[in-house]
């Protein structure tokens, strides 16, 4: 399935290369929401509160009132969990929260899930050059995307995998990598990064594994059904 995404920076629709480059603005955030509207799943990341350099609450509740939302970027605490599925999320996506001292903090995924129940919640593994990268994808750990996955399973419903390497890139996403996370869990797996061809998001399709898109859906280079 592919699964649009929205980021949010300044009040804007934005698009980023490697997480840093901007590529795409748009301050017309209704056409994107209209744009996706039918789909039953859309990725929605709030990339200031991620950077800790504001929030676009307001915005979130506004498209989580339209489209079906899975929403991150700054949820470290059970609290601000709450909140975000209160402003109607359907899920939520945590990342660098669910590290601590270079490791999986199995104890705040524990209350997390205890708090708020597996079934609504993502866990987001960034891997770029075979480790998890956390912190805007700046600091990598020394553990692999596979080791915080079998650490995570018990607590989280889904996991997220973004192949940093190639994020934004449109060159394609790295199918082997992600065919041996699919081996590594039961729990559903959604992929992203470089994503940006229709046979791409099939073969993923064929393993079980969702697809989030966004640069090649905002350049054009990829059309919805």
């Amino acid at each position: 399935m592919l699964i649009p995404s929205i980021d949010l920076q300044g009040g804007k629709v934005v698009q980023l290369v490697q997480g840093e480059r901007l590529a795409i603005e748009s301050a017309d955030i209704d056409s994107w929401v209209r744009r996706f509207a039918g789909r039953p799943k859309v990725q929605l990341i709030d990339l200031d509160a991620a950077k800790g350099e504001g929030s676009n609450s307001a915005i979130v509740a506004r498209i989580c009132g339209t489209l079906p939302c899975r929403v991150g970027g700054g949820i470290r605490s059970v609290e601000r969990a709450l909140a975000i599925l209160a402003l109607g999320a359907q899920k939520v996506i945590l990342g660098s929260a669910l590290f601590r001292d270079g490791k999986v903090d199995g104890d705040f995924a524990k209350r997390l899930s205890d708090a708020v129940g597996a079934g609504r919640l993502i866990a987001a593994v960034d891997g770029k050059g075979g480790h998890v990268v956390v912190h805007g994808w700046r600091t990598a750990l020394d553990v692999t995307p596979a080791e915080a996955i079998a650490a995570l399973e018990p607590f989280f419903g889904e996991f997220l995998y973004t192949h940093v390497d190639l994020e934004g890139l449109m060159r394609g996403t790295d199918m082997e990598t992600i065919a041996a996370l699919r081996g590594k869990t039961t729990r559903a797996l959604t992929a992203a990064g470089g994503i940006t061809t229709r046979e791409e998001i099939d073969r993923l399709d064929a393993m079980g594994v969702d697809a989030v898109v966004g640069m090649a859906l905002y350049t054009g280079r990829l059309e919805l059904d």
